[in-house]
């Protein structure tokens, strides 16, 4: 099957459903652990045996705390949420079998996923989609890619599935992963 010119991918492009908003739990959670780190390192300054084998595990536990809440302060704070129902989207990718390419691309532009096509994904393939989900399942995005030498390239451009033809889209993906 030949590949059409898409420029726009699922994970880069926009929608306007889609919003990253800052997630306050896990800003919580980097605070939280930047804090217990300065804690723990600051109270290595008040032990009497500065060298000792507790201090300096001390030490290492605190800045390794106060290094992993900086990192999930600017890495992972943010989540994408799909607007219309306040849920949070997870975005994956699923790998298939070559042979199925043409079931998958007519499923997905014809917008309609066939629960019962039998189709199986796999760990890795020739087939990649790459999905984002509302974690109520009122929201999907579906984009296919095959591998061409050296990179994977789309098949199909973003489809949006929203309401009824989302929860079909849920319950595809979920019918067809492997365990």
């Amino acid at each position: 099957m030949a590949t059409k010119t898409i420029d726009a991918t699922l994970f880069a492009s926009s929608h306007p459903d889609i919003a990253k908003r800052t997630s306050v739990s896990g800003l919580l959670i980097s605070l939280a652990m930047m804090v217990a780190g300065l804690l723990i390192f600051v109270s290595i300054f008040e032990m009497h045996d500065k060298s000792s084998t507790i201090s300096m595990a001390l030490m290492v536990v605190g800045t390794a705390l106060i290094l992993l809440g900086v990192f999930r302060l600017f890495w992972k704070s943010k989540e994408m949420v799909y607007l219309p129902t306040g849920s949070v989207t997870k975005e994956r990718s699923m790998f298939f079998d070559l042979k199925h390419i043409g079931e998958l691309t007519e499923m997905i532009e014809r917008g309609n996923p066939d629960c019962e096509a039998g189709i199986k994904s796999e760990s890795s393939g020739n087939v990649r989609m790459d999905i984002m989900i509302s974690q109520d399942n009122k929201f999907a995005a579906l984009q296919l890619f095959q591998f061409v030498p050296y990179t994977y390239t789309p098949v199909t451009s973003v489809c949006y599935f929203t309401g009824s033809e989302a929860a079909a889209v849920s319950a595809f993906l979920s019918k067809c992963r492997t365990v």
